[in-house]
């Protein structure tokens, strides 16, 4: 049975979080270290104790939080840095003044960092500026004056968190950009394994139906004609690889997550305003006689967008049918801009007389302006028209990538004429 799940993790984040485990455990035994070697020359010893007893059980005891982004939330490390604040600001209440002035270390000393690199890991640059900056003004509120081997540690501090924690930032979006990249390899996959197995059996039925059909005459030409329609739209779909696949992960520390998985068709509901593919929207209008061409990748709209786009093209094609004949042919382009999304429907009909579209618009035909201009206008969107006769009829809908309402957009380019 062939496997068409596949998970992939990836993460060069959780190494991070497995140093930072080890770094507090070590620090913090540094940290009581230091007490031991120099306890007799602290004024109130019991104090460090106490402290220290605390950091030690808080250090111990919250190794889980610290062993991926998941478990880290925020009123821990809101928690954790305001232990290291305390430890800081209770320095000159256990250690003698002397210590203090020749710039001994502080109750947490270096455990400190682990705090503000915790903020850095899970938040980015700027958490780990903020809570720099808090260890900054404690330190120099407990000495009581800036001093130079001070400013050197916060300094040292501060830059090593802001860059580690924008390396952080930088990493889980190389992390997306390679999601992406397996996501679309996924898709192929997928659709070059339903193309093999739609080419052995189905479109092989569906090309001997039309072909026997054809020969038979009568009833059976007709039905020869219908199964040659599905195998062009079945082949549109396969070549179009409908796949959507995720790449976000429920679990932020392990990484970029691609599955690929089956989504219902886009409708209205609670999930409204969540993109869905134009493609998906546009793929049923392929035919024997309408050929439809798009990106490899998803084309993503907003619901309302789409469907409006979508229904736009329809409008676009039944004017085609209507007026250019049985026998005329469509085609319809797909191009994802990086600001807006361009759909051109194309016809090799007889083209629109001079006029005909003015004419129309007074007999009160208003298939273009309301059904395909009047979509367009509401969802922010252009529809441009060119014809001339003789040579059919270029529609071209564009609709800005954030379509966000109506705008007065919306023109007409060539020879005006036949309504359509």
């Amino acid at each position: 049975m062939t496997k068409r799940v596949r998970v992939m993790r990836m993460s060069v984040e959780q190494p991070l979080w497995r140093a930072l485990t080890g770094y507090r455990v070590l620090t913090m035994l540094y940290a009581i270290g230091l007490f031991v070697a120099a306890h007799e020359k602290f004024d109130r010893p019991w104090v460090a104790v106490a402290y220290y007893v605390v950091l030690a059980g808080w250090t111990i005891g919250t190794l889980p939080k610290v062993a991926n982004a998941a478990n880290c939330t925020k009123r821990f490390l809101v928690t954790d840095l305001t232990i290291a604040l305390v430890g800081i600001l209770l320095t000159p209440v256990a250690d003698s003044h002397q210590r203090i002035v020749h710039d001994g270390p502080t109750l947490p000393s270096i455990w400190t960092a682990g705090a503000v690199l915790a903020f850095a890991i899970k938040g980015g640059w700027r958490w780990a500026a903020f809570a720099s900056a808090l260890v900054g003004v404690a330190n120099i509120a407990q000495r009581g004056r800036p001093t130079q081997d001070t400013l050197h540690n916060v300094l040292l501090v501060c830059i090593a968190s802001i860059a580690i924690g924008y390396v952080v930032e930088v990493a889980r979006a190389s992390e997306r950009t390679l999601a992406r990249a397996l996501e679309i390899e996924a898709a192929t996959r997928e659709r070059e394994r339903l193309a093999r197995d739609i080419h052995d059996s189905v479109l092989q039925v569906l090309a001997m139906v039309q072909r026997r059909g054809s020969a038979l005459g009568g009833e059976a030409a007709e039905l020869g004609r219908m199964a040659g329609e599905q195998e062009v739209a079945l082949r549109t779909l396969v070549a179009g690889g409908l796949v959507r696949t995720s790449h976000e992960s429920e679990d932020a520390s392990m990484g970029a997550v691609v599955r690929a998985v089956e989504e219902p068709d886009a409708t209205e509901g609670p999930d409204d305003e969540e993109p869905c593919d134009l493609r998906s929207l546009l793929f049923p209008y392929a035919g024997a006689k309408v050929t439809v061409s798009e990106p490899g990748a998803p084309v993503a709209l907003a619901p309302k967008a789409a469907r409006e786009l979508a229904a736009a093209v329809g409008a676009a094609l039944d004017n085609v049918h209507r007026h250019a004949g049985p026998d005329a042919g469509a085609w319809i382009l797909v191009e994802d801009e990086p600001d807006c999304v361009i759909v051109t429907v194309r016809d090799d009909g007889p083209g629109i007389p001079d006029g005909r579209l003015a004419e129309a618009e007074g007999e009160g035909r208003l298939g273009v302006a309301l059904s395909i201009r009047g979509r367009l206008r509401d969802i922010g969107g252009t529809a441009e028209l060119i014809s001339v006769p003789g040579q059919g009829t270029e529609v071209e809908l564009r609709v800005p990538r954030h379509a966000a309402g109506p705008s007065n957009a919306g023109s007409t380019r060539g020879k005006a004429g036949k309504e359509r």
